[in-house]
């Protein structure tokens, strides 16, 4: 019987974390083990270099740098990076494939096929959510989507990864209050970060956000 896949999971959001750790667990019992568990660039790095796991389970956005920060910090060819995130924009997939990770897909996704998804990418495979494999093929097929990419990447630089995701969830309708309990922080923080995003983006309301973040194809 081979050796299961051996996993850290890292995401800065300490009840997500735990739960698909315990979820991979529970389902990928004999086929993945989490080793490990970090919520920011500097853990993820010390975790890998200490555990040497088969696959690091990565979000996009974190503290001290995002996922890319970690993959280039990593100097092991060995370890494979599979993109777990809620975000979905062009932007944030592309990005994170050409820093190095072997695949991306989405928190919709179900405990076993993360398990699949896992031992996929281990095994050498490149495995994406099926919407968002189109985004990979067209940016590197030359389908005009690398060039769009280029003016979104200098819109997006102005903005901070706290201060990005509160702009995809606003531009999507959610309320401040709906965006507050989904990044776990205040109301009066994510007001403090939308006017950020208007100023820095020379933008007047969420409306205007909205059809900016929809021109680019972001939501």
């Amino acid at each position: 019987m081979s050796e299961p896949v051996r996993v850290v999971v890292v995401d800065d959001h300490a009840m997500f974390r735990r739960g698909v750790s315990a979820e991979l667990g529970a389902t990928g019992a004999g086929r993945v083990e989490v080793v490990a568990e970090a919520a920011d660039v500097d853990e993820a790095v010390a975790a890998v270099q200490q555990h040497r796991p088969d696959v690091v389970l990565l979000d996009v956005h974190l503290p001290g740098g995002g996922g890319v920060e970690v993959i280039r910090r990593v100097k092991d060819s060995e370890v494979r990076f599979l993109a777990l995130s809620v975000s979905d924009a062009a932007e944030d997939v592309i990005g994170t494939v050409r820093g190095g990770a072997r695949g991306y897909v989405t928190k919709t996704i179900t405990g076993p096929e993360l398990v699949d998804a896992i031992t996929r990418v281990a095994d050498g495979d490149a495995v994406f959510s099926p919407r968002l494999a189109g985004f990979v093929l067209d940016a590197f097929a030359g389908a005009g989507l690398s060039a769009d990419l280029a003016s979104v990447d200098e819109d997006l630089d102005r903005l901070t990864e706290r201060e990005r995701e509160v702009m995809r969830l606003i531009a999507r309708g959610y309320s401040y209050k709906e965006v507050a309990k989904e990044l776990f922080i205040s109301i009066k923080t994510v007001e403090t970060h939308m006017s950020s995003v208007l100023r820095k983006l020379q933008l007047s309301s969420r409306h205007e956000l909205t059809r900016w973040a929809s021109d680019r194809r972001l939501l």
